[in-house]
């Protein structure tokens, strides 16, 4: 009807239990699908609906590593007008380091980056390893501190609310320009999540007295060895995921926070006359129960 192009997931299409739907069999033949990770969407798609959770979403995200189509996530709620929360992306490099060749001489650094833009964060962690890990974190070329413990967290705001708040670290709105930084059991005390500005460039790598390698990993998904020599640069993509919102910006994420993770809820004080009648209530219990027990005794 409104004469558009509909493209699914193969899945959908191989779905037997959709066959039984007598709308869904007339307009089958119409749809369209693609290939994850070959097929290009960048220029089909003008508009996303994500019928799911947050891995959905994920999953609508990765598909285009540059601009991103309005999302509509139904997830979130019922639908209201058209207002727009821009969700910040990470873009990530990794730089991997030549390994030594037959002779025993190490290869020139050869820079083969892998380009992944990430929603929620990128973790760098022990892996299976026993050992600790030991990580070097630079910010803009400096070098800021070395992160011993069984990882660290790389996130958005919008990833705040996930890996990183279960670590410790705080909840950030989704229009707040910013990354997160989050050790997960660091073994210091007094290292505490930290927020830098978006577009700062943040330099990780594998100490180099570290006892062992660490791995990487890219919203769940494209998990590597990282290896000593290794870098990977996390930055502010330009590219963000512009969000359908059911209210607006605010209604929306602060009910998302209290229906998904309970947030501020708890009991409601009671109010000082309640206070009264119960203590009275009380009282006068305990002061018939002491007149029966007189009488009984008697």
């Amino acid at each position: 009807e409104k004469r558009m192009v509909v493209f699914v997931e193969a899945a959908v299409m191989e779905d037997t239990h959709l066959d039984q739907y007598k709308n869904f069999t007339t307009i089958k033949d119409k749809l369209m699908t693609f290939r994850d990770g070959k097929d290009d969407l960048t220029d089909k798609i003008d508009f996303i609906i994500c019928l799911g959770g947050d891995g959905t979403l994920l999953y609508a995200s990765q598909l285009f590593q540059q601009s991103v189509p309005p999302v509509m996530a139904f997830h979130l709620g019922s639908l209201g007008h058209a207002a727009l929360t821009l969700r910040s992306r990470l873009r990530c490099i990794v730089m991997k380091k030549s390994e030594q060749n037959k002779s025993g001489d190490i290869n020139k650094v050869t820079k083969i980056p892998t380009n992944l833009l990430v929603l929620n964060e990128v973790v760098v962690d022990r892996g299976p390893s026993p050992y600790l890990s030991n990580i070097d974190l630079f910010l803009d070329g400096k070098h800021i501190t070395s992160v011993q413990g069984d990882g660290l967290i790389v996130s958005t705001p919008t990833g705040s609310t996930a890996y990183a708040v279960a670590a410790g670290a705080s909840m950030i709105h989704p229009s707040v320009p910013a990354i997160m930084v989050t050790p997960i059991c660091p073994h210091s005390l007094s290292f505490r999540p930290i927020v830098v500005p978006a577009g700062v460039e943040l330099k990780i790598s594998v100490s180099p007295d570290s006892r062992n390698t660490s791995w990487v990993s890219f919203d769940g998904r494209n998990r590597q060895e990282f290896l000593h020599g290794d870098s990977l640069r996390v930055t502010t993509s330009i590219y963000p995921v512009p969000s359908i919102c059911a209210q607006d910006q605010i209604s929306d994420w602060f009910d998302s926070l209290a229906e998904c993770l309970h947030w501020n809820v708890r009991k409601r004080q009671k109010h000082l006359d309640e206070l009264t009648d119960l203590t009275h209530s009380s009282s006068n219990d305990t002061l018939d129960s002491l007149e029966r027990e007189l009488i009984e005794k008697e």
